[in-house]
């Protein structure tokens, strides 16, 4: 489903300290660092240390079950309704195309020029994300988990993340010697944990808070 309005993407990419791909060709590389795994909780289930509330445990739960795919379709109308009314308040072109991806709706803003929709390494898409949410739970009365992406910028972040994960995780497997990325956010981190768990050797785990979580890459046992 299509309905008119639109951005285009920003290239901004996750900073990494020392020799990241060139996937990630804004960032700095990962970097080998001496791991405290006392300071570590598993990125990809958040099964210890600090409690943290983001979408990489978000993304492990199985709440919000009841509607199925019917209150996905529904969140993503509502959402699409939303979003048309701030793209004419905004006057900016663009069409907006639902679906529904896996456990959650999936909602892009393709064509037009959305640059200052996304913003600085993504900080106003995150920000629109979180306002479409609530005004998805409004509606429906049931937390929401729906991702927005605007002029292709999380598409093409997913594929750079993805590169430079499994690049990062080749070197952990070879070298045997824990790495750190730079600070991400949820979306990024999520990406990430995905990458690592088809890799073989290697596993990931999230330390810090935010705004400067991370993931750390290791060897496995």
């Amino acid at each position: 489903m299509s309905a008119p309005h639109q951005p285009s993407g920003d290239t901004t990419t996750v900073e990494a300290e020392n020799d990241l791909p060139d996937a990630d060709q804004a960032g700095e590389d990962a970097v080998v660092e001496p791991v405290d795994p006392t300071s570590l909780e598993s990125g990809a289930d958040g099964d210890s240390g600090v409690a943290v509330s983001d979408e990489e445990s978000d993304d492990e739960d199985d709440e919000d079950d009841e509607g199925g795919g019917d209150l996905l379709v529904r969140e993503g109308d509502v959402a699409g309704d939303y979003l048309e009314r701030l793209l004419d308040i905004l006057d900016v072109d663009g069409d907006i195309d639902l679906d529904v991806e896996g456990d959650r709706a999936s909602v892009a803003i393709v064509g037009g020029q959305l640059n200052d929709l996304v913003g600085r390494d993504g900080a106003v898409l995150d920000a629109l994300q979180e306002l479409t949410r609530l005004a998805v739970a409004q509606s429906t009365g049931v937390r929401s988990r729906l991702m927005l992406d605007i002029g292709g910028y999380r598409a093409k972040r997913r594929a750079d993340l993805s590169a430079l994960a499994g690049e990062a995780a080749r070197r952990v497997a070879q070298s045997r010697q824990p790495e750190r990325l730079s600070p991400m956010n949820p979306f990024e981190r999520k990406v990430v944990h995905d990458v690592i768990t088809a890799v073989s050797g290697v596993r990931s785990e999230s330390e810090g808070e935010e705004p400067n979580r991370r993931v750390v890459i290791l060897p496995d046992a």
